[in-house]
């Protein structure tokens, strides 16, 4: 089930209104252009922000998202048409052989159940053709990001055009051991409507990820600092093996 925050139609509408700097996705785009992708999987894609930039690029994108009401405002959008959507996780995915599946944002942390992390994992491996990589970031467990979210440094106030103003911020609600959960309460200050949503990440190790990236058989290419937040966060690049790789295993190394 999605949060509230992407599954409830009022809520998804005001999301992009109430964090509107995506700066985080241009090191997204600069590994699309580096990797040099012609078809990408956004996996969560939301309200489709980063399939649509790379839409704009001339790239052939499928979104795949669980929240009906995300995606709903994704369609919306101009240029939508050219993005293929799809209602569902990395689980629900016809043969696809995208050179890069990404996980932007907060993704990789909100899959916090553990069949469903694996499944996901599997599921992205599939969609990949042999060589194509998996991208995703996740914050370092050891800079214990959730000490920040609090009311009074979390808070955010949006003039949303047809809504009205809107307010938000976020509080933890329970620590317990690699899962923080919180709640993200809205105020409409047109009807007064207050909405809340309940959520929790899982803050998984560089270690644990390595490892299971590798039972999933990716070969880790590396893992990278996010330019957005410097030194708090892990941008891990994985490859599924092509027949290269298979070949390079098999020549005898030079004495």
């Amino acid at each position: 089930m999605a949060d509230a925050c992407f599954a409830h139609p009022r809520l998804a509408a005001v999301y992009d209104p109430l964090d509107p700097d995506r700066g985080d996705l241009d090191a997204y785009l600069r590994m699309a252009r580096e990797f040099g992708a012609r078809r990408v999987l956004d996996i969560g894609c939301g309200t489709g922000v980063f399939a649509l930039l790379l839409a704009d690029e001339g790239i052939d994108v499928v979104g795949v998202d669980p929240a009906g009401a995300s995606l709903d405002v994704a369609r919306a959008k101009p240029g939508a048409g050219r993005v293929r959507w799809i209602e569902g996780d990395a689980t629900d995915l016809p043969p696809l052989s995208a050179d890069l599946a990404t996980m932007t944002a907060n993704v990789a942390q909100a899959i916090a159940d553990p069949g469903t992390w694996h499944a996901t994992l599997s599921g992205a491996h599939a969609a990949l053709r042999p060589g194509g990589r998996l991208v995703f970031e996740t914050r370092d467990p050891a800079r214990r990001a959730w000490e920040s979210w609090t009311r009074e440094r979390s808070y955010v106030s949006a003039d949303v055009p047809g809504v009205g103003a809107v307010e938000s911020w976020h509080e933890v609600t329970a620590v317990d051991g690699p899962l923080v959960s919180f709640r993200t309460t809205y105020v409409f200050a047109s009807d007064g409507e207050v909405l809340t949503s309940d959520s929790t990440l899982r803050f998984r190790g560089r270690e644990e990820i390595e490892a299971e990236l590798a039972d999933h058989g990716y070969v880790l290419e590396g893992v990278r600092d996010a330019p957005d937040r410097p030194g708090r966060e892990f941008v891990f690049v994985a490859r599924r093996p092509s027949g290269a790789d298979n070949s390079r295993r098999d020549v005898p190394e030079q004495a």
